[in-house]
């Protein structure tokens, strides 16, 4: 253990060790900095109940992670339970006491506060991205809090998680309606919605576990199916033909090229769609054939681009006083109007169903069956499992780039409508 003045400097300062430690804070006694092995940092007061003494076991409270409370409010809720402690309350156990009584929809606030971490895999601990932040809150209180939200976190019992996803299911949540100026809030319910929000309930309740809130987590033992379909559906060379087709048609018709040229990168690289949507021009590097991606699904990611991409990207002009390669419309950020163009495409394409991630799955599938290895295919589209793949992709450019080309030469001639050829390397952008 260690002390020191804690403040916002300090703690950006504190790395993360093998075993979880804590730095008390020499001004207030009892005042802390925990730092978990992940690196997660969360504020605690501690304190011995009064009367009783050195005799009495100290008390531990959390006060909030260190994203979400500076240093002085901190400190000022570690002195109010302080002083109640020292005044003959036990703030512990009175909060304790306070959130076995918490209903759902207050269990969710506490959660959007203190607990959007994630909780497996490589980022363990890390707060969630702002949009699935974002994104799961929504879900969270669209449906949960709609069917839930009156009840009592401790007597939530898997029969009423069954209930509501059934409900959801049939679709008892959904909505469409105005929600002010030019917005609607639209929620859509059907299985697939309840599958998603039933793996956010059971976060929230990990959360309460932890949290000391409630005792067991009813979705464990709730007979519902929290895992989605596995993605098997691509399109065939005949079908990718066709796409390219329906996006000739409409660039004709004067459709938006900022969508189309999203769409064709899509095919073209296997990127996730908000990957191409909000690309910068600063994450091309035409000289080593590459994407690096500064913040993805899974962190920064570098991906091999493919000659047919590489001339794609290299034929768009950059807009004077923007950083993306898709400036929106209006506005400072990214273009957005892909979903609104969507559907006719596909509709024109007679691709039912298809959806903008069913193209980066036909070019993964397109690299298997081409007899690229997993771990190169993984290098393509940026897979965590071949993190290491993706992190050398630029000492292995070539091969890497030589794979993509194989696997999106016939995918780029079908969509051109043209016969598939051989490519040559494009090594630096023309001026």
């Amino acid at each position: 253990m260690a002390q020191a003045k804690l403040t916002k400097r300090y703690v950006d300062a504190v790395l993360p060790q093998a075993k979880a430690f804590i730095v008390y804070d020499t001004e207030l006694t009892g005042f802390g900095l925990r730092v978990a092995p992940s690196g997660t940092k969360t504020w605690q007061v501690e304190y011995r109940p009064y009367p009783g003494g050195r005799d009495v076991p100290k008390r531990r409270m959390a006060l909030g992670a260190t994203t979400a409370l500076a240093p002085d409010e901190a400190r000022r809720k570690a002195r109010d339970i302080l002083s109640s402690a020292a005044t003959g309350g036990d703030p512990a156990r009175e909060r304790g006491a306070k959130r076995r009584e918490m209903k759902i929809a207050a269990l969710i606030d506490l959660y959007e506060a203190e607990g959007c971490y994630v909780q497996r895999g490589i980022r363990q601990g890390q707060a969630m991205k702002p949009q699935t932040k974002s994104f799961t809150l929504a879900r969270l209180r669209n449906h949960v809090v709609a069917l839930l939200g009156t009840k009592r976190a401790t007597e939530v019992a898997a029969s009423d998680v069954e209930r509501m996803v059934r409900d959801i299911t049939a679709g008892k949540t959904a909505k469409d309606e105005k929600g002010g100026p030019r917005r609607r809030i639209i929620v859509r319910g059907g299985e697939g919605a309840a599958r998603k929000v039933a793996r956010d309930l059971s976060a929230v309740f990990s959360f309460a576990i932890r949290q000391k809130i409630v005792a067991a987590n009813p979705c464990d033992i709730a007979a519902i199916r929290k895992t989605d379909n596995r993605r098997s559906r691509y399109l065939s060379i005949e079908e990718v033909r066709r796409l390219g087709q329906a996006l000739e048609t409409l660039q004709a018709q004067g459709v938006n090229p900022k969508a189309l040229n999203i769409t064709r990168l899509w095919a073209l690289t296997g990127c996730r769609r908000d990957e191409i949507a909000g690309l910068r021009w600063q994450e091309i590097d035409f000289n080593h054939s590459c994407l690096k991606l500064d913040d993805t699904k899974t962190g920064a990611s570098m991906r091999p681009l493919a000659s047919p991409a590489l001339t794609l990207l290299a034929s768009i002009h950059r807009q004077a006083g923007s950083d993306y390669v898709f400036p929106a419309t209006t506005g400072k950020g990214h273009y957005q109007g892909t979903k609104r163009i969507w559907p006719k495409v596909i509709k024109l394409a007679d691709l039912p169903g298809v959806t903008p991630h069913t193209l980066r799955h036909t070019l993964g599938s397109a690299a298997v069956s081409t007899g690229e290895t997993l771990a190169m295919t993984g290098a393509i589209l940026g897979h965590s499992n071949h993190r290491s793949t993706a992190i050398y992709a630029h000492i292995q450019r070539d091969p890497a780039a030589q794979a993509a080309d194989r696997a999106v030469g016939p995918l780029a001639a079908a969509l051109s409508g043209k016969e598939a050829v051989g490519v040559t390397r494009l090594h630096e952008r023309k001026r």
